[in-house]
């Protein structure tokens, strides 16, 4: 299936429906005059200014409703167009806003009105044969979204790359904290493992704090290892990514399926990355406790009926639910990318989806969808 042309028209139009963004890039590097990567770049500080503006707001008139509601007056009933929940403080009632997640920038963009023959619920989908580099099912694969915590895949291999002892020993700190999104973390400031047990729940359990002090230990701070991961990038030919840092929690790590089918092909390359995203369930000693983490794939924690290579989850707001992952079906070594897909397992739905039309001779001709786009 051919990835539908978005010009910047088509995503003004999709973004004054669904999102106060405005989009004065386009997603493509074939039209664009900047690269994919920079562009994406551009759009997402917008969408995420907008998305401040946006919260601020809401913000704004639930203190106003609060202080309304707390009058003695204010007996009758309102129609609310957010839900409240009411909170006991100091013998008090105070309102607390509930805010729904914000549109992901595939949302935003229209990506999921592309129709496909699965039905799927991811806006990008891509299958590839790993040996030949054939696509078997295709949609929006040129789409440059953001990626999430698939971005750790390239922070193992500049990790690995490094040939730093994995036995030395990392200490988390302030400076892993996530101060962006105020994302949480098991993994307490003071917390000590060896850069080994940091890889390994960074890639199995999508620790952030242990991706974020793997990149402060490296020569030359997180700079220089951000540095790495993008030189990298670009010596695999991967025009269309661009990364902020070593977790994915950033908007602006961005990629398209065809560049991730190439980042999990070099990944497949490294022995640790295959074991450790594949495993179900580690345990680490922290010097403070002991801390058991499972893998973050339902299809690893699942029945077994998955012979899988190599994996990785990521969500953020922005990206929606993703997945990559190097997958055996029926004897044939595939690639397997889903972006932006709605709802907490709807990825891996998809890839059910995908592989039962597999097994039914789907990697054998093109999906309607396919062929009534006339794609590849």
């Amino acid at each position: 299936m051919k990835a539908e042309s978005f010009s910047p028209r088509r995503m003004l139009q999709s973004m004054a429906l669904g999102t106060a963004v405005s989009v004065a890039v386009a997603l493509l590097a074939a039209t664009a005059t900047v690269t994919p990567a920079d562009a994406f770049a551009a759009t997402a500080k917008t969408h995420q200014a907008a998305k401040k503006k946006a919260t601020a707001s809401s913000a704004k008139k639930s203190v106003k409703s609060a202080s309304a509601d707390d009058a003695p007056r204010a007996k009758s009933a309102r129609k609310r167009a957010t839900l409240a929940a009411n909170v006991r403080h100091h013998g008090a009632v105070r309102r607390v806003a509930f805010q729904p997640r914000q549109p992901s920038v595939g949302q935003a963009f229209g990506l999921h009105d592309t129709p496909d023959a699965l039905a799927l619920r991811s806006s990008v989908a891509y299958v590839v044969d790993q040996n030949s580099g054939e696509p078997l099912f295709d949609k929006n694969s040129h789409a440059v979204v953001p990626i999430a915590s698939i971005t750790k895949l390239m922070t193992a291999m500049v990790v690995l790359d490094s040939k730093l002892p994995l036995t030395d020993q990392i200490e988390v700190t302030d400076e892993d904290r996530d101060y962006e999104k105020g994302t949480g973390s098991r993994l307490s400031v003071g917390s000590v493992l060896s850069r080994e047990d940091m890889l390994h729940i960074a890639l199995m359990a999508s620790e952030n704090r242990a991706a974020a002090s793997m990149s402060r230990y490296y020569p030359g701070g997180r700079p220089a290892f951000v540095a790495a991961m993008n030189a990298k990038a670009k010596a695999l030919g991967m025009a269309d990514t661009h990364f902020e840092n070593s977790t994915g929690l950033s908007s602006q790590n961005v990629s398209s399926a065809r560049d991730l089918v190439k980042m999990v092909n070099a990944a497949y390359q490294y022995p640790l990355i295959r074991k450790f995203s594949t495993d179900r369930s580690y345990e680490v000693n922290t010097g403070k406790r002991n801390l058991a983490y499972n893998s973050t794939n339902a299809l690893i924690r699942g029945n077994n009926s998955w012979d899988i290579g190599l994996q990785k989850t990521g969500f953020i707001n922005e990206a929606g639910e993703c997945l990559v992952m190097q997958a055996t079906i029926h004897d044939r070594p595939m690639v397997i990318v889903l972006l932006d897909s709605y709802g907490k397992y709807s990825r891996f739905a998809d890839a059910a989806r995908l592989r039962n039309w597999l097994d039914a001779g789907g990697g054998e001709r093109l999906t309607a969808a396919n062929a009534s786009s006339g794609g590849t």
